[in-house]
């Protein structure tokens, strides 16, 4: 039988309508950022100068969000390249957290899907996109609740679905609707964290929430016995980006260490592919908790890492994302083409081999 929590969600879980969510979103990152006195946000400013070409002067730090560098700079030798001195690695990854981070000041760099800028710009945070990784195949599964008769995204009408707005998963819960032939009406859009999709899956308070490996996998694992299943689509997230405040990028020894970090990013992404045993008992078995051989099978369905040379198509693609989220009214209507700093354009897929590099 299911396991049942009765943990409440209901102070915390809202069905979407319209702004609401984007009011719930503001009020949890102004609230939080006005505990800081240092936090501040300016308005529609761009990076000063040109990107500095040397390495950072000694002494200066970083506070470095992206787990999976952290795992990778040691066992792909990239450690001795570090050029700087990384404060803190935060072991966080969802964008509404990220967010937060920059709002307080607390963190400098971090590494998301291509929602979580669009989301910062709707609010207010000033930050820029300053590297890009593209990935052509699916990541998220939507995962049923136990017992649930849904079997394609054509059943979603009338569901509970978990929505994430400021996350990937939301726009690909938006994007899955959209070419089933679905209407956001259609559904109840229930606004939680992606991180409470778990939750509100076992209690059945959702019917429904895309998650990504190797999050999918344990949930399975657990509770595929009870009928929980996944619905796979061709529903693409792009993008994952480095992203930054701009105030940082300001700093010119932070901007030298950020530019520094940009290829030890990619190197070490392409070292995870191409020495997939190693990484997957680092990643998937020691810090994720998965089997080796559900790490395999994960590893099996991804893409080899690909970075563009030109941004002009991961800037397309995010121009599509926020005008399918300005069209549901998660968002102001928007341009993106001002949350990349062009200045680090090419230089990820300058650091790598070139088959790992996008040129078309």
């Amino acid at each position: 039988m299911p396991r049942h929590r009765t943990n409440d969600l209901s102070a915390t879980t809202r069905t979407v309508g319209r702004r609401s969510f984007l009011a719930l979103a503001t009020g949890t990152v102004i609230g939080l950022a006005a505990c800081s006195p240092q936090a501040k946000t300016v308005a529609s400013s761009e990076p000063a100068g040109k990107l500095p070409s040397g390495a950072p002067p000694p002494g200066t730090k970083l506070t470095v969000a992206v787990r999976t560098t952290r795992l990778q700079l040691e066992p792909a030798g990239l450690k001795k390249d570090l050029a700087f001195t990384v404060s803190e690695w935060p072991n966080l990854s969802a964008g509404p957290d990220i967010i937060q981070g920059f709002r307080a000041q607390s963190i400098d760099l971090a590494s998301n899907a291509g929602i979580p800028p669009i989301q910062a710009k709707a609010i207010g945070v000033d930050t820029k996109i300053v590297a890009v990784q593209v990935r052509p195949r699916p990541i998220y599964t939507f995962a049923t609740a136990p017992g649930s008769d849904i079997a394609s995204v054509e059943d979603f009408r009338g569901k509970k679905i978990g929505f994430s707005q400021g996350q990937a998963q939301g726009v690909v819960v938006l994007r899955a609707l959209r070419e089933a032939g679905l209407k956001n009406s259609d559904v109840e859009l229930v606004a939680l964290p992606s991180t409470q999709f778990l939750t509100a899956l076992q209690s059945q308070q959702v019917d429904v929430a895309p998650l990504g490996e190797p999050t999918l996998t344990k949930y399975l694992d657990q509770y595929g016995k009870d009928g929980a299943t996944g619905v796979k689509t061709d529903v693409v997230d792009l993008l994952t980006v480095l992203w930054a405040p701009v105030e940082v990028l300001n700093d010119p020894a932070k901007a030298a260490a950020v530019r520094s970090f940009v290829p030890l990013w990619a190197k070490g992404l392409v070292w995870a592919w191409e020495n997939s045993d190693e990484w997957i008992d680092t990643y998937y078995v020691k810090d994720q908790g998965v089997s080796e051989a559900d790490g395999r099978r994960i590893v099996s369905s991804l893409h080899q890492p690909q970075f563009p040379v030109s941004w002009d198509k991961a800037i397309a693609w995010e121009q599509e994302t926020a005008d399918l989220m300005a069209e549901g009214g998660f968002v102001p209507k928007q341009d993106v083409a001002d949350l990349f700093d062009r200045r680090f354009e090419g230089l990820a897929a300058e650091s790598v081999p070139a088959k790992y590099r996008e040129t078309s």
